[in-house]
This record gives C-alpha cells, sequence and structure tokens, in this order.
C-alpha cells in the first residue's frame, strides 16, 4: 500500500493479515503492519525497511514509489528484525545508497548482515546531528531502551513529523479500528515498552520541546490532531506507571471451576460496593497480554488461584512472573488462595508481588477449601472493603 502522508512523504509499508502470533507471543487475530516511509526530496530517505516474511511487497511499494529515482539514505530507527530484514537486499539494489543509524546500532549490525561491504556504508549519528535532504531536514534524536539500546527517532522541521520507531506502536493492520487507538496501543506499549517507563518519559520530555503535528511509528496508523494530543496523554501516564482507570482488576486461575466462581461472587461484591470499573481475566483461557494490559491499567488487582503441587496454579505463575519483568509497581494486590487440603498459592503469590517495587498486600488474605460456602462470603466482602478503602 502506498500512501500519501505529506506532501513529499510516503507511506510504503506493508499489512501481513497472516501474523497471528506477534514476536511469537502478542495475539494479532487481525494481523500486523510493519511500517516504512519514503521523503522525497532533493535528497532521497527510506524510513525503515520491512519484516522478511513482506520483503518482497515492500520492496515492490518502495520502487513503485520511488518512480525511477534513486535513493540516498536508509535511515534505521530500530534494528529488530520486523523493521530492519531488507537492509542488505535495498543496499544491494541500490549501490550508493548510504546507511544512518545510531552508533550502537552500527555496532550491532554485524549480528544481522555478514555482508563486510556493508559496515562502508553505515554511518553513525549521535544527539542533534541533522541530515540535510532539501526543504526537509531530519534531526536525529536518540531513544535508548525504547524498547532496545540502538533506538532512535527523527524529527522532519518542515512538516513537523516526527518518526517514533516502536513508540506509539500498535497491535493490527494499518487501518484496523484506527478511532480506537488506544485499546490495541495499550497492550502494545505495555507488553513491548513497559519495562522501559523511564526510557519513554525521556523521550517524552524530548518531544516536549519541539512542535509535533503527526507522529510516523513503525507499527500502527499514523497519529494527528485530537487522536496525536490523546496518545501523548496516555503515554505520560503509562510511562510514570500512574494509575489510567479507577477501578479493580480480577484475575483468576482455576483448575475446575470453583476459583472461577469465588472470583465471578467477588466480582459482583465490588460492584455492589461501588467499584466504579471491574474488568476480569481468566488467565487460563484468556490473552495473556490483555492481563498484563488490564494489571498496569488499574489500580487495585485480586489475584485468585489455585493451589498446585504445594504452590500456586501455572497459569497465575506465568502472569506474575510477566507482571515482575514488565516492571508492575505502585499498585495494592488483594489474594484469595484455593486448596482443598493444604492451601499453598497465597504463600507463592506473596513473595513474587512483595519483589515488586512498591506493590502493597491487602489484608485479609482470603483462603477457600474447594467450593465455595456462604460461610466464605464475609471474607470476600473483607477483602473488598479493603482494597476498595
Amino acid at each position: 500500500m502506498i500512501k500519501d502522508i505529506t506532501t513529499d512523504i510516503r507511506y510504503i509499508g506493508v499489512d501481513d493479515p497472516d501474523q497471528h502470533l506477534f514476536e511469537s507471543q502478542y495475539v494479532t487475530p487481525d494481523g500486523m503492519c510493519y511500517n516504512s516511509y519514503l521523503i522525497l526530496d532533493d535528497k532521497v530517505a527510506i524510513m525503515d525497511t520491512s519484516d522478511s516474511r513482506t520483503m518482497a511487497q515492500w520492496k515492490q511499494n518502495l520502487q513503485q514509489a520511488l518512480d525511477g529515482r534513486q535513493p540516498d539514505y536508509l535511515i534505521v530507527h530500530h534494528l529488530e528484525p520486523d523493521h530492519a530484514s531488507g537492509i542488505a537486499e535495498v543496499c544491494a539494489l541500490y549501490p550508493q545508497l548510504q546507511v544512518i543509524c545510531s552508533a550502537k546500532a552500527k555496532q550491532m549490525m554485524p549480528q544481522y548482515f555478514e555482508d563486510s561491504e556493508l559496515d562502508a556504508r553505515v554511518i553513525a549519528v549521535k544527539e542533534g546531528d541533522a541530515l540535510p535532504l532539501g526543504r526537509h531536514a531530519l534531526h536525529f534524536i536518540m531513544a535508548p531502551m525504547v524498547h532496545w539500546p540502538e533506538v532512535m527517532v527523527t524529527y522532519d522541521d518542515a512538516d513537523c513529523v516526527l518518526f517514533s520507531a516502536d513508540g506509539f506502536g500498535k497491535f493490527g493492520v494499518y487501518d484496523a479500528d484506527a478511532d480506537d487507538w488506544a485499546c490495541e496501543a495499550r497492550r502494545y506499549y505495555f507488553n513491548i515498552c513497559g519495562k522501559y517507563g523511564t526510557p519513554v518519559s525521556t523521550l517524552l520530555k524530548k518531544a516536549a520541546a519541539i512542535d509535533i503535528r503527526q507522529i510516523l511509528p513503525l507499527h500502527g496508523p499514523v497519529l494527528a490532531g485530537e487522536q496525536l494530543a490523546e496518545a501523548l496523554r496516555l503515554y505520560t501516564i503509562w510511562s510514570a506507571y500512574d494509575v489510567e482507570t479507577e477501578g479493580v482488576f480480577v484475575a483468576h486461575a482455576s483448575i475446575h471451576g470453583n476459583t472461577a466462581r469465588a472470583a465471578e461472587r467477588l466480582v459482583e461484591i465490588l460492584k455492589q460496593k461501588g467499584c466504579p470499573k471491574v474488568a476480569v481475566s481468566d488467565l487460563c483461557r484468556d490473552d495473556l497480554g490483555e492481563a498484563i494490559e488490564d494489571a498496569f491499567r488499574y489500580g487495585r488487582m485480586i489475584c485468585l488461584a489455585s493451589s498446585y503441587d504445594a504452590g500456586v496454579f501455572p497459569p497465575m505463575y506465568d502472569f506474575l512472573h510477566h507482571l515482575e519483568i514488565k516492571a508492575y509497581q505502585r499498585r495494592r494486590v488483594g489474594l484469595v488462595e484455593n486448596g482443598s487440603w493444604a492451601p499453598s498459592a497465597a504463600k507463592t503469590m506473596r513473595p513474587l508481588l512483595e519483589g515488586m517495587k512498591q506493590v502493597e498486600i491487602v489484608e485479609p488474605v482470603v483462603t477457600l477449601r474447594g467450593r465455595l460456602k456462604e460461610t466464605d462470603i464475609p471474607q470476600l466482602e473483607a477483602l473488598a472493603d479493603a482494597i476498595l478503602a
């Protein structure tokens, strides 16, 4: 697909509707897009390439958009293979092409491309460097650990456009649910960039000092106008690990359904007590990426899990492990365990959560034995009162 972004900037990215498991772990039922752009000025700059799965279509888009012109530069914002697989191929197509990237990207490039002649064509840039194309000048801003150490972004001062690498991206194909950007952008952020809130905040501070009218990410739609303002607002919240939505997230992992039924009753209790929003995830069946998203979205969470092998049922353990590696923090968490003869889930969950930054375990910790009984309801009521306090 080729699309005009501005007078001189063309979208030449590719949708992959058959990519249903991005990074071999994130469910993308509609597929995934790999964004790339072309700036046509006195000099011509290609902004990133594409994934190996889509290189044939990407090269076709590139050549059509070039319309016989020869590109001068390839700007590499991020070396991850879903954006940079075509570096060697495009260099082979255009022998005069120079590759522009960060110093760290140049250092890492031999890990992916063994062509010894490629290094001579790579120019490393640093913070504040500029590349004049004619009417356009590209200003390079280093963004290490958003979400790899070699990442940079580029500001085009002519059209006030920020090429934002993986920042401000979302799951899905290019035009899918463009009006509902936040839903899949939130899941994308917390699963892809969530660990790196401080580097994202640093980039946002740099971005605040320049006039940005459009953001062109490597995944998802171009952001402009009210949608751009909303994206900046949400990224400020997300990168600071602040609470986006008041409410409680209830996550449960149940073997035979008894713990799940306790979760359903707890949800009813929370709503009866006036909780403004209750989100629920069955960790055994629902998308883990969405559960991670909701854990960060809300300031309070209750985890209900069956005991298993003197520990906790593995779907809950896996969920908590993912929260840990994504830097879950500054939240209040309630615990409910279920065990027929030796309840052990809470004693496994508690140290995992207490090892996370500023995570408070709310008392009481509730212990169930088998099926939920009416005599258990006061414990759930007490926990609901405590989590909402």
